[in-house]
């Protein structure tokens, strides 16, 4: 599965575990390609002119045209649609990952995540900021797991963790039933 960045592989390693697979076991990788612009170096060592090997993957709403333009590239189609794209196996977020965990689990319940791993207080400051006040909570939630080094990773697996699996963002689902 090729994913752009480490909080993808680290959500689609958090969900598969509560799916009860392993995809080590079971011959599967994610490879973080560090942004959606590398997708055609992936594609050209993973795709059909490199090792062959089945391919999936993940991106975010504002990179589906990178992912796009990769695939056709690699020989994968052509005026691919997003139908296309799911067929393949890569998904697409409908903004991004974390857009898809707050809205499958809802602002108030990530604001309990937030709060029971200590960061109520530093998402209560980025509310105060001029520039996030009075915004929808789901925007400032956005912004803060965007914010502060590695917290974005962080949320990946807390949220994945906090899904009711009967509630799963689509495309998270997708691309892990695909492989």
């Amino acid at each position: 599965m090729l994913v752009e960045g480490i909080s993808d592989w680290v959500a689609l390693e958090a969900l598969a575990e509560r799916r009860g697979r392993n995809l080590h076991a079971e011959g599967v990788a994610v490879v973080p390609i560090g942004g959606a612009q590398s997708i055609g170096r992936f594609l050209n060592l993973f795709g059909p002119q490199g090792l062959d090997v089945e391919l999936a993957g993940l991106c975010d709403a504002g990179e589906e045209g990178d992912f796009r333009r990769g695939l056709e590239r690699a020989g994968l189609g052509s005026s691919l649609t997003r139908a296309d794209l799911e067929r393949l196996g890569f998904y697409v977020c409908v903004a991004d990952l974390e857009d898809e965990l707050i809205r499958a689990l809802g602002a108030a319940r990530v604001e309990e995540v937030v709060d029971a791993h200590g960061d109520l207080g530093p998402f209560g400051t980025l509310q105060k900021q001029p520039a996030w006040r009075g915004r929808r909570t789901e925007d400032q939630l956005r912004r803060f797991m965007g914010s502060g080094g590695r917290r974005k990773i962080r949320y990946a697996r807390l949220l994945v963790e906090a899904l009711d699996l009967g509630h799963v963002p689509r495309p998270l689902d997708g691309v892990l039933a695909h492989v």
